[in-house]
């Protein structure tokens, strides 16, 4: 009686060990798959607004790599089968394999039920992984395109090299290899992916002056946006780095777990400050500004460069560590910017527009910190050279070149394939007008929502029917019937000239109602300005009447396409 009572409450024990495993790796997954989210509104904050509901369908189906529907004019095709479940998971964490990849739970096929909560847990980085390159490609990239590389990325490229670092049977998991949270086999790979697709497609059209090949700022249509999606993404990347202990019912795990979140903390700290601080001293060129979006994109940085040992790091450490990752992101920044002019006059060949600085973020962070764990963990080169640290060194940095050349021939073979097919990149027409309305007829800021329906001659529709009209018979080139939410439309249907980064336009004037014209009294467009002032970049006029003020913005380019 007492051996079968002390059995009975040994395996409870056990059970109940194994429940609060599970819970807390669900927890941790959950707060991963709200990264999506993050990563959402950054890409939609960083992109123009009339590719917002392109950004934000591609960033949903990132989470659900399921069967949707897509339709246009000529053909109605469908991609079935959700990737990471079918084959993913399969080629990352089966029970029979090899030191390259392992072959069975194909669609969860005679998975232990036990087993779901590291299914869900590891499914959640390979969509993070995928995203990345999302980010990258924006504003021009195919949706089928997408659905395609999305799919091999999930299914294929990622698992096979998490297979590597993490299946007891990998070849980098039984070296002195050491990646913790993924700082190499998620980040680098994800960053190097999305370097290949965005050079292999091209800059979105008048990123780059066409004979000098001197970047043009396109700036994205929202930076609180972007700020939210960053905030978001930091958020998660502490569950990100918390999670990969995997339990925490053992002896040991609350340490380490919380190590972990501190020193991802910390790196966020180093990686933030010490982009801002190296940004505004212009050591890459003279600015006086504190910029946020680099304050923003060093801190992302930073937390990355220490995932692979946030486990091993102490906090110092960590804070030196993100602070190196921070400057490698600039560096990297502004090494791409100049070699777009360096590698060819014609900005269109060989030119990297990254609209989400992904490259320089993640596969810069991650490989600063890969290199950087050999260095700084307990009883590494800085602390004690050995053997034992140089092995780490060694290892680490073989690793790294297998992640990268792996994610690199594969997706140059990938995005190879579908550009020799015509369908890696959006037609022109469609780029300049924008996805949102041809591509998915869902405008992210419809006229209808901001329009009022008072006919009234100081309705806002009105209103701002006649500040255009003062801004086309001042020379402003702006079309009556230019709209919020259709950027380059008159341009498209009458081919008028657009008035581009015309700074000197920028300041407020402030009218009364009374001085605006009704569209009778005002110049026939014979007496229009015949030609509008030769600038390039963004035009932003602002008019405040009465307590209604008007934003009128056009994304253009023109002279130097």
């Amino acid at each position: 009686m007492g051996e079968d009572a002390g059995d009975t409450g040994g395996h409870e024990l056990a059970s109940l060990k194994h429940s609060i495993d599970d819970l807390y790796l669900h927890t941790m997954s959950i707060i991963i798959f709200f990264m999506q989210a993050g990563f959402a509104f950054m890409e939609a904050g960083a992109v123009r607004s009339k590719n917002t509901v392109n950004i934000l369908i591609k960033n949903l189906l990132d989470m659900c790599k399921s069967a949707f529907l897509s339709s246009c004019k000529e053909v109605s095709s469908s991609l079935g089968g959700i990737a990471y479940w079918l084959i993913g998971f399969p080629l990352a964490f089966g029970s029979d394999g090899n030191f390259f990849l392992s072959y069975n739970f194909w669609a969860n096929n005679n998975l232990p039920v036990k087993e779901y909560g590291h299914w869900f847990f590891d499914f959640v980085h390979a969509a993070t992984a995928s995203t990345l390159v999302c980010g990258s490609m924006a504003e021009r990239c195919n949706f089928y395109a997408y659905l395609v590389y999305t799919f091999v990325i999930t299914g294929f490229i990622y698992p096979v090299a998490s297979h590597w670092t993490w299946h007891p049977e990998g070849w980098l998991k039984r070296t002195a290899f050491k990646d913790y949270a993924g700082g190499g086999v998620v980040h680098m790979l994800g960053g190097m992916c999305a370097l290949v697709g965005t050079v292999l497609m091209g800059p979105r059209i008048g990123r780059f002056h066409k004979k000098t090949g001197e970047p043009h700022d396109i700036r994205g249509h929202s930076v609180p946006l972007a700020a939210l999606g960053g905030f978001i993404l930091l958020f998660g990347l502490l569950a990100f780095n918390a999670g990969f202990r995997g339990h925490i019912s053992q002896s040991g795990d609350g340490e380490v777990i919380s190590r972990a979140i501190v020193n991802a903390l910390l790196g966020a700290c180093g990686g933030g400050v010490g982009a801002l601080v190296i940004h505004h001293a212009g050591t890459f060129g003279p600015t006086n500004a504190w910029s946020f979006l680099m304050t923003l994109n060093g801190a992302l940085a930073g937390l990355v460069g220490v995932c692979a040992g946030s486990d091993v790091f102490p906090s110092w450490a960590a804070l030196v560590v993100g602070v190196g990752a921070g400057f490698t992101f600039l560096c990297l920044h502004f090494l791409l910017l100049r070699l777009k002019v360096y590698l060819s006059g014609n900005a269109n060949v060989g030119a990297v527009d990254d609209p989400l600085d992904a490259f320089p973020v993640h596969f810069g962070g991650g490989l600063f910190g890969i290199v950087a764990v050999a260095f700084f963990m307990e009883g590494g080169i800085v602390f004690n050279p050995s053997r034992n640290s140089a092995a780490v060194l060694e290892w680490n940095l073989v690793g790294a070149l297998a992640i990268s050349g792996w994610s690199a021939s594969l997706c140059l073979a990938l995005f190879g394939i579908l550009k020799k097919l015509g369908i890696l990149r959006v037609s022109r027409e469609m780029e300049i007008q924008g996805m949102d309305l041809m591509k998915h007829a869902e405008p992210a800021y419809p006229s209808t929502a901001w329009e009022d329906c008072d006919p009234g001659p100081y309705g806002p529709s009105n209103m701002a029917g006649n500040l255009l009209s003062i801004m086309a018979s001042t020379g402003s080139a702006v079309e009556l019937t230019t709209r919020m939410q259709g950027p380059f439309s008159s341009r498209s249907r009458s081919g008028s000239v657009c008035v581009v980064n015309d700074r000197s336009s920028s300041s407020p004037a402030l009218l009364s109602p009374d001085d605006l014209p009704y569209p009778g009294d005002l110049p026939s467009s014979g007496d229009r300005p015949s030609k509008s002032p030769d600038a390039s970049g963004i035009v932003k006029v602002r008019r405040s009447i009465s307590s209604i003020t008007l934003t009128i913005e056009k994304d253009a380019t023109c002279n130097h396409m």
